[in-house]
Order: structure tokens, then C-alpha cells, then sequence
């Protein structure tokens, strides 16, 4: 078992671990203008995306999030994300749908930081929040997303539970994540008790794989330039380097990565 594993195997070890990385690696990445924090996403016949010359480098990375958010209608819709990292995912989808608004939310509040100062749209806006505590009232969005995210909280059923609680009826829950062995029945389990609708899911699996190969050699340079050598390890696996060990277990099926859509009734 990899030292990822056994950080996301225990619930408040789990927290307490992530309160601390995701500000660090903030710090560590500031210069870097690092903005996406999840695994990526590659057809087997790539997608023709058009995008900007900034947003060219980030191809893959944006690939995931367009693969997730558009099973739902965004166009002139209020979306909130949960955990929107440094906010790359929340400012292309902003400027590419045009919803009416757009929320990221993240308990970081160095990265919120960043994506306040990083990123400007009609409509998007940052906040400090934690996903098992929504700060908004019943049935405020049309749209939540959350994307590579939830293998960090310790009560998984807790956040659905939030999430179902802000999403208006008919709304829709978008969500893409993965986890290690045992608990991919948990998670599935969870999220077909938590009275939200599954209209489709999909083990995107080989797609994060070909994702993962397109940003190796970048991710790889990014965490010898930025994380200290006895921190390499796990930065790899983090950053889903090929030949580290999460790149490994989804290679032999030991991790699953999955989407999934649902809907309130």
C-alpha cells in the first residue's frame, strides 16, 4: 500500500493530513501558476476542445472537467463547485458555458486566495468552505460539481447528504472522483443511498491513464523543481506521474476512477 493510501484509508488522519498538504502545496506551487491540482483526461480519439493559447498547456487537465460538467446544462445556470482547488476548472467552465453564476468552494484558504487573485469572470466567485458544512441556504443551485475531490473527506454520505440539501428539484449532482480496493462498493453504495437519482456513470479509468501519460514529463519537472526530495514520493503519486504508484494501481485496476451524474427529484 502506498503512503497515499494509507493517508486516505483513515478519516481523521485523513483531514487533519489534507488541512495541512493542500495549503503547503500552495505555497510551494505560487510561482509556478499551477492551476488545476487533478488528474486528466484523453480520449482515445482526442477531443478537438478549442482553446485559447493559455489555456493550450492545461489541454488535459481542462479535458476532465469538460467531460464531468457538460452532462448537465450550465448555460445561464447557478453552479457551485466543492474543492475547486486553484480554480482552473471553475474559470474555464465559467468562461466557455456563461452559467449565471458559479461558486468555487474550497477549504484551502491559501488557494482561495490564489483563485481570487489568479481568476476573473461574469459571474464567478471564490469562497472558504467546508463540503460537510454548505454556508448556503436550501435549494441555492442548479449545478454541483465536484471533481477529484471527495477520496479526502472523512464523511463521504455527510457531503451528499449537503449537496442534495443545496441542489434545487431537478437539479443536478456531477461528480468524478476514485478510490483504492474495498472502498469503490463504499463509495457506489454511498452515492446510490443518498436520495439523488444515478442517470449514468462511467469507469473513465483509461481515459485518466492517457491524461496522466500527456502531463507526465511536465508533472514530473513540476515536483523536482517544487517539493523537497523526501517529499517526491508522494508528490508523484499525487500528481499521477507515470510509473509512480497511483499511475500503477489504476494501470492494474487495484484504484477505479469513476463519473457520475444525478439528479434531485
Amino acid at each position: 500500500m502506498s503512503l497515499l493510501e494509507k493517508l486516505l484509508s483513515v478519516g481523521p488522519i485523513r483531514q487533519a493530513v489534507w488541512r495541512v498538504w493542500y495549503p503547503f502545496l500552495t505555497r510551494r506551487l505560487r510561482e509556478e501558476e499551477v492551476l488545476f491540482l487533478n488528474y486528466a483526461f484523453e480520449e482515445a480519439s482526442p477531443l478537438a476542445l478549442p482553446l485559447t493559447a493559455a489555456d493550450e498547456p492545461n489541454r488535459a487537465c481542462i479535458q476532465l472537467y469538460h467531460h464531468v460538467a457538460t452532462q448537465a446544462e450550465l448555460s445561464g445556470r447557478e453552479v457551485l463547485e466543492v474543492s475547486c482547488g486553484h480554480g482552473g476548472g471553475a474559470s474555464w467552465l465559467t468562461r466557455t458555458f456563461r452559467p449565471r453564476a458559479y461558486v468555487g468552494l474550497d477549504l484551502n484558504p491559501k488557494g482561495i486566495e490564489f483563485c481570487q487573485r489568479r481568476h476573473e469572470a461574469p459571474g464567478l466567485r471564490f469562497v472558504v468552505g467546508n463540503a460537510r458544512r454548505l454556508p448556503f441556504p436550501d435549494a441555492a443551485f442548479d449545478v454541483v460539481l465536484n471533481v477529484e475531490a471527495s477520496h479526502c473527506y472523512p464523511d463521504f454520505p455527510g457531503f451528499l447528504r449537503e449537496a442534495a440539501r443545496v441542489l434545487r428539484p431537478g437539479g443536478h449532482f456531477l461528480h468524478a472522483d476514485f478510490r483504492f480496493g474495498t472502498g469503490t462498493a463504499e463509495w457506489e453504495q454511498a452515492l446510490r443511498a443518498s436520495g439523488l437519482l444515478v442517470e449514468a456513470t462511467r469507469d473513465i479509468g483509461p481515459e485518466v491513464l492517457r491524461g496522466m501519460e500527456r502531463n507526465g514529463e511536465r508533472h514530473a519537472a513540476l515536483v523536482a523543481r517544487c517539493l523537497p526530495v523526501w517529499l517526491q514520493s508522494l508528490g508523484r503519486d499525487f500528481a499521477g506521474v507515470p510509473g509512480a504508484k497511483v499511475h500503477a494501481a489504476l494501470q492494474s485496476g487495484e484504484m477505479s476512477y469513476r463519473s457520475w451524474k444525478l439528479r434531485k427529484a
